[in-house]
C-alpha cells in the first residue's frame, strides 16, 4: 500500500487534526448536552482514526523502501 503525496497529506490532516478534535467534541458536548451513545461515538471515531494512521505508516514506510531512505 503506497498513497499518492496528494491522498498522503489529506489523510495525515484527517488523522492528526480533523479526526481527533471531531472526537473531542463530540465528547465533550456529549457529557455536557447528554448525547446518545456518546462513548460508542468516540470510541469508534478513534478507532477508525488509528486504522488510517495505520495505513498512512505502511504507506510511509513502502514510500521510504523505494526511495532508499531506510
Amino acid at each position: 500500500m503506497k498513497f499518492k503525496n496528494k491522498t498522503y497529506d489529506k489523510l495525515k490532516t484527517i488523522c492528526l487534526i480533523i479526526l481527533p478534535a471531531l472526537a473531542t467534541f463530540y465528547g465533550s458536548l456529549g457529557q455536557i448536552w447528554g448525547f446518545p451513545m456518546t462513548e460508542q461515538v468516540v470510541l469508534t471515531i478513534t478507532a477508525f482514526d488509528t486504522f488510517i494512521g495505520a495505513c498512512l505508516g505502511i504507506s510511509n514506510i513502502n514510500y521510504k523502501k523505494e526511495n532508499g531512505d531506510e
